[in-house]
């Protein structure tokens, strides 16, 4: 049984899904909620497996609230969003922010709830499945790790013996003019966009990027990266910890529905010092640059010259996916030593099938742990398939892409 809280500001939305969940033999209607303040407030009462949760509501909303559940009690959280512009871009906050999914209200509202019953019943039934408060232990668990390497390696520099050279015969008889070295940072903050007009506090999956820094080497690479449930809040973590001279291009495929791919892409370039774009047919990748597959379109990779440029189409979905992780898959896996395929959070095995061509064709692969996993299933399909050459949390994704490019 999924114990369920509803919270939506709308009278006739909280009897409408207290009425479609009531019906069910498999959901329990815990409680609803008429704005996100009451929603903290019945999540700590009720403690419910699920929490259906409006954006747009008065007194405190959606992403006010959820940022606050999932400080005090993480827990699956599907959003209900419009399809306006400002609906997109705060969804791809809260996804970011740990919610599992969304249902989509055109026009603003449910109004035709009839038309997207099975829609709504489906997200909701595999949200509940998906493990929120591991995968956030694990997150934080890794970044805590990732801290006092940092910590360590600051703390104990590298020891330096001192040897004396003999001297040098200067025929101007003056000194040697010496460059002042100043300290440098070779990455910047990045911070979520505020939620509040207060400064917040940086949460655990929001970080500022590590110490990775790409070399130089591995220009020839190409990177390639699959995700599913749970991976616009992966996708966050990984993005921006890569560093801006990145010396290649990196090709994305996040299941999600047209609309929300771009403001994605916008939300990740804003945060990153790699570029990030919604990618368009005939793009040529370039390093330093990420393109994410829009909604609604498969993408692949295909080789024109000494270029390598992005591919949309419309053809049929595969796996009931568009775009699908197996179709970008499957066009990369020509590249060969050159790849590195990088598979995430998700549900079901999209991927698996691509991942076996890569390494078919000798490319490198990398898959999300379990302990970060929101739903450990691609990633653990790869993994039991003996596809995987490491398994990382999400929080060192990064770090081994960057090894890996410049192997």
């Amino acid at each position: 049984m999924i114990r369920i809280l509803i919270a939506d500001d709308s009278a006739f939305m909280r009897k409408v899904l207290t009425d479609l969940f009531k019906a069910q033999p498999d959901f329990e209607v815990v409680g609803t909620a008429i704005n996100g303040r009451d929603a903290v407030e019945k999540v700590k009462k009720y403690h419910p497996d699920l929490l259906t949760l409006d954006v747009q509501m008065p007194v405190m909303d959606g992403l006010n609230a959820l940022a606050v559940i999932m400080e005090i009690a993480p827990m699956p959280v599907v959003m209900l969003s419009s399809l306006t512009k400002e609906g997109t871009d705060e969804t791809i906050r809260a996804l970011s922010l740990g919610a599992v999914d969304f249902i989509s209200k055109a026009g603003g509202s449910i109004s035709r709830i009839d038309t997207i019953e099975e829609d709504i019943l489906a997200k909701c039934r595999a949200a509940a499945k998906a493990n929120v408060k591991r995968a956030m232990k694990g997150a934080r668990a890794a970044e805590l790790a990732e801290r006092e390497r940092r910590a360590k390696e600051k703390a104990e520099p590298p020891r330096m013996h001192h040897v004396e050279l003999p001297a040098r015969h200067n025929p101007f008889g003056t000194k040697p003019a010496t460059e002042e070295k100043k300290p440098r940072n070779p990455f910047g903050h990045h911070e979520n966009p505020l939620l509040q007009k207060r400064k917040p506090t940086l949460t655990p999956h929001a970080q500022p990027a590590p110490n990775v820094k790409a070399s130089g080497a591995g220009s020839g690479k190409l990177v390639a990266i699959g995700t599913s449930t749970g991976g616009p809040q992966a996708l966050q973590s990984v993005i921006t910890r890569l560093p801006g001279d990145l010396p290649c291009g990196v090709v994305v495929v996040q299941h999600m529905p047209p609309g929300f791919t771009k403001s994605l892409a916008n939300r990740l370039d804003s945060l990153s010092k790699v570029s990030v774009k919604e990618a368009e047919d005939g793009d040529v990748i370039e390093p330093g640059h990420v393109y994410i597959a829009p909604g609604n379109y498969h993408m692949r990779v295909a080789s024109e010259g000494s270029k390598r440029k992005i591919v949309l189409s419309q053809d049929p979905p595969v796996g009931n996916h568009r775009p699908a992780v197996n179709v970008l898959y499957d066009s990369v896996a020509p590249v060969g030593k050159n790849l590195v395929a990088v598979i995430m959070t998700g549900m079901g095995c999209d991927g698996t099938e691509g991942m076996k061509k890569i390494k078919a064709q000798g490319g490198y692969s990398i898959a999300q742990d379990e302990s970060t996993s929101v739903v450990y299933g691609m990633p653990k399909s790869v993994v039991d398939a003996g596809l995987a050459d490491e398994v990382r949390p999400v929080t060192d994704i990064a770090r081994a892409i960057v090894a890996a490019v410049e192997k």
